[in-house]
């Protein structure tokens, strides 16, 4: 596994967020991608509870657990905030790990990039994402981990399809999310298990995490990626 990828046939282009080069695939860009059938949830805060108050129930102890995170992983946190999840997941991969934390706001990233200098994590970096492509390099993850923002992506098919390739053999995506419609800041499990099976990915597991305020969903990549023009968009259930 190689955080940095091979640069055969890619090409390394500046991140204009000033950090180091993003790898990008040389060759055309796909084609489109369907339209989501389902409300986008809007962005309202990078934190949903307390630290302390999410400790004393144990959610990052639960979740980590639960989504089989260990010494010496590497692991992406997507929609990283103020960085709940990316210093306690800095912990647990230790020294030999290593934890790219992501956020699409420069100011949140900005924050999150200081507390990450103030407690000298030298095993995290701290990245600008996109709204629809995490930028991650290829065959680089054990686990891609997306807390409570899944429902905010605007483009989850397209988000889903550019994210596969950055896992590696074993690596697997995990969801927390809450159970109810994605305007209300949640997914419905059936409504995450279709959209993810539309780009290719097959469910793992999906446990209750009430520690976490809602479920926990890990998926695999499986079998080639598919054309973006092959990929129908799922019913959201109404209500």
């Amino acid at each position: 596994m190689a955080l940095l990828g091979s640069t055969s046939g890619l090409t390394m282009v500046a991140a204009c967020d000033g950090t180091k080069p993003l790898i990008r695939h040389d060759g055309k860009e796909p084609g489109p991608f369907p339209t989501p059938d389902r409300p986008v949830a809007p962005i309202v805060s990078p934190r949903w509870s307390t630290e302390e108050d999410r400790d004393r129930k144990n959610e990052a102890g639960e979740v980590m657990a639960k989504a089989g995170i260990a010494k010496g992983m590497t692991v992406a946190d997507i929609g990283a905030g103020e960085g709940y999840y990316t210093i306690r997941l800095a912990a647990r991969v230790g020294k030999d790990g290593r934890v790219l934390a992501e956020d699409i706001i420069p100011a949140v990233r900005d924050t999150l990039a200081d507390r990450v200098a103030r407690q000298r994590l030298d095993n995290v970096s701290v990245r600008l994402g996109g709204a629809s492509d995490p930028k991650l390099p290829d065959d680089s993850f054990d686990r891609v981990l997306m807390v409570h923002m899944y429902h905010e992506i605007e483009q989850p098919y397209e988000f889903l399809w550019r994210l596969r390739p950055s896992l590696d053999r074993t690596g697997e995506v995990i969801v927390v999310d809450a159970d109810r419609p994605t305007q209300f800041h949640g997914t419905p499990p059936a409504l995450l298990k279709c959209e993810f099976a539309a780009v290719g990915y097959q469910l793992v597991q999906m446990t209750d995490m009430p520690s976490a305020g809602g479920y926990l969903a890990a998926f695999k990549a499986v079998g080639p990626r598919p054309d973006p023009a092959t990929i129908h968009a799922c019913r959201s259930p109404k209500g």
